[in-house]
């Protein structure tokens, strides 16, 4: 049992993607080439916002800042539970990322995110964590409110919806990756930007290659961050399947439900309704046990011998990380608990019925053996 099954999902469609790998091959146009513009358009139609792909999710978001004029000293705020690019490009800015607590869905809290204003603060990066859009439309109006930017990281979240927007097409500016494992994954690097600003993204897209607006005509300093066109092939063939694949991960998250919502020991992750919907990039339970953090490798070691994979993310909140600690102690109770808890299971489209059954009693087995 594999935790992603990237080989099922190959399985599926491997005769289109060895054809649109060909394809490139035989055409030889390996940097921005047809395929990178058509996933373009394809994926601004999909989202609702204009888009340019990049070389991959943390380029896009230290691309974004770069855009939207942050500077030495600018104060960004950012979740603590996340994956570390989130805070580490505003720190490669010279610029202090001020981390805020998030709430049972894993995302940001906005009501704390008010209390950390201030007149240094330039913007808000919410991340959409696991596949379930962050209050993005709160995050917002607290943004416009204070004249400052907002930020979706949707690196977990590409194919989301939060009172029926799609996630990346809220924000000021929002970014995505495509790295393997991510909902649209390509196989290697990759990632997006989102925007409505026709300025912004202009600027977006003269950073992301070299500064330049035309041949040689320099408008900024800039960097290399370009989509090969392998990858924008692969993603092409990805997204035609995608929206099947989100369909059957809500069966699977319902079905993880459905085990589970009795059970004393386990908190599961919440399910967005009606005109809300996860794409599932996690499907993350908080353990309801004592000593949970030695408890816990014990739960995963177990599982492991009954073949059954497990990961933890994330396992240190990045405020207690030594490059973000500030000499004022930070205290972020909820993230540091929710981070001491935490355990992913295997999510992916290709999981059975029958093998979500079997992941489900033997996670409820474990935990009775081992509360």
């Amino acid at each position: 049992m594999q935790f992603i099954d990237l080989n099922k999902q190959y399985a599926k469609i491997s005769s289109e993607i060895d054809q649109a790998i060909f394809d490139t091959l035989k055409a030889g146009q390996f940097i921005q080439g047809p395929s990178v513009k058509e996933l373009e358009s394809k994926l601004s139609k999909y989202v609702g916002a204009e888009c340019i792909s990049c070389a991959n999710g943390t380029d896009a978001i230290y691309i974004a800042l770069r855009a939207l004029g942050v500077q030495a000293g600018d104060e960004v705020l950012v979740p603590s539970f996340t994956w570390v690019s989130t805070a580490e490009v505003v720190k490669l800015l010279n610029a202090i990322p001020v981390f805020v607590e998030v709430d049972s869905s894993f995302n940001m809290d906005p009501t704390h995110a008010s209390t950390l204003i201030n007149d240094k603060t330039k913007g808000i990066i919410a991340v959409s964590m696991f596949g379930t859009c962050a209050d993005l439309l709160s995050l917002k109006k607290l943004t416009h409110e204070n004249d400052i930017f907002l930020i979706e990281d949707a690196a977990q979240s590409f194919g989301a919806m939060h009172n029926n927007h799609m996630s990346c097409s809220i924000a000021d500016i929002s970014t995505t990756s495509f790295f393997p494992a991510k909902p649209l994954g390509c196989y290697g690097d990759g990632g997006a930007i989102f925007s409505n600003n026709a300025n912004l993204l202009g600027l977006c897209d003269a950073i992301s290659k070299h500064g330049q607006q035309g041949r040689y005509n320099y408008v900024t300093v800039g960097m290399n961050s370009r989509l090969d066109t392998i990858q924008a092939a692969i993603l092409l063939e990805k997204l035609k399947i995608f929206e099947e694949e989100v369909f059957r991960k809500n069966e699977i998250a319902s079905l993880y439900m459905k085990h589970f919502s009795s059970n004393s020991h386990i908190s599961c992750p919440i399910i967005p309704v009606k005109e809300n919907r996860s794409v599932w990039a996690q499907y993350t339970l908080t353990l309801q046990i004592d000593d949970v953090i030695n408890k816990r490798k014990k739960v995963m070691e177990d599982l492991k011998v009954r073949g059954i994979p497990t990961a933890l993310y994330y396992p240190a909140p990045l405020h207690l990380q030594s490059p973000y600690r500030t000499l004022q102690e930070i205290k972020l109770p909820i993230t540091e608990k929710i981070s001491n808890s935490v355990l992913s299971l295997p999510m992916h489209a290709y999981l059975s019925d029958d093998e979500v059954g079997f992941i489900a009693e033997n996670v409820i087995q474990v935990l009775k053996d081992n509360h």
